[in-house]
């Protein structure tokens, strides 16, 4: 009986019927073939998303290599620069989806270069309560709700408040509301500033435009002088046939920039509506000489445009010679199209 069951067992290599598959016969190697080719297939997939997050790391790492002269597009990506990296997590998902092991690798280098750029504005930097506050304000001649806006400047502990795109008709209600607080302001046309300290030596700042939108004056703080600019340059557009055109902002940059540089106080501060980011080259007459509060104590990105949802910083306080921010924010929404923003500084 048992010779019979054996002349009876396949002689081919195979299991019998019923019978479980040879841990070393042809089963296992298929399954361990299937696996092979599963693993070399997770690497020769997806590599269109692979070259996309290429393409999204170097488009972060040489953005100042994008030319300005078709539509002002280099500015145009530098105004909305920490976008891009939303990219990321769409490219994420489609790698996911295509089980591409090339393209997750790939992902890394976009990763790294923004946390390269902008890893530094997640943390919170600030330093505490400095000699005084700032605040600036495109108080937007739109404004419907000036009672508002008044109220938030009063409530917002600021010593010193710079206001642009003041209309001529709501001035007095500014001048009225503030004056409690504030017993030193001056308005040069549609731009103004407030000082519970005394002001003097106002002088308007010619930045190519035609009418005054930028003026300096000296702020004499307890601790000392302090050269105060007011500016708000040239609104831009971004139009479909022109792309994005700056080029009056551009022009206005460089004449502000050139005052600030021949200011012969000291310590000096820019407060105002620069119509770009500090990552906008166009800006560099004005950036490359001063620094940035909310880049130097800030917590986050603070970006100040449009009120309702926030995409961009272009509402700058801006400092150089001794000055040492200690800490700024952004201030809640109110009737204009701007949101506050405001920092703290130390004398030094």
């Amino acid at each position: 009986m048992a010779q019979a069951d054996r002349a009876a067992a396949p002689t081919d290599g195979t299991a019998a019927p019923g019978a479980g598959a040879p841990a070393g016969g042809a089963g296992g190697r298929r399954l361990w073939a299937l696996g092979r080719r599963g693993s070399r297939s997770a690497w020769r997939r997806g590599w269109i998303v692979a070259v996309l997050a290429v393409l999204t790391a170097a488009l972060l790492a040489f953005h100042s290599e994008v030319p300005n002269g078709l539509g002002n597009l280099g500015s145009l990506l530098e105004t909305f620069l920490p976008w891009v990296g939303l990219a990321v997590p769409v490219l994420l998902l489609l790698a996911l989806w295509r089980r591409s092991a090339v393209a997750l690798v790939a992902l890394l280098l976009p990763v790294v270069v923004w946390l390269n750029l902008f890893g530094g504005l997640l943390t919170d930097k600030s330093g505490g309560a400095g000699d005084w506050t700032v605040l600036t304000h495109n108080v937007a001649a739109a404004n419907t709700d000036v009672a508002g806006t008044v109220g938030l400047l009063n409530g917002s502990g600021a010593q010193i408040v710079a206001l642009q795109e003041l209309a001529g008709k709501q001035v007095p209600a500014y001048e009225r509301g503030l004056a409690g607080a504030y017993p030193y302001h001056v308005v040069e046309n549609t731009v103004g500033l407030w000082s519970k300290f005394p002001i003097s030596g106002v002088a308007v700042v010619d930045i190519k435009m035609g009418w005054t939108r930028a003026f300096r004056a000296q702020v004499t703080t307890p601790q000392g002088p302090v050269a105060v600019y007011v500016a708000h340059l040239p609104s831009v557009r971004v139009q479909s046939a022109g792309g994005f055109t700056a080029d009056r902002r551009d022009v206005s940059a460089q004449a502000l920039g050139d005052a600030v540089q021949a200011e012969p106080l000291k310590k000096v501060l820019l407060l105002g509506d620069l119509n770009g980011t500090m990552n906008d080259r166009s800006l560099a007459p004005v950036t490359s000489q001063m620094r940035s509060a909310q880049g130097a104590a800030g917590d986050g990105f603070g970006f100040s445009w449009p009120a309702a949802l926030p995409m961009a910083r272009i509402d700058q306080i801006l400092s150089k010679g001794g000055l040492r921010p200690t800490d700024s924010r952004v201030l809640d929404r109110d009737g204009s199209d701007h949101r506050a923003v405001t920092a703290d500084y130390r004398y030094q």
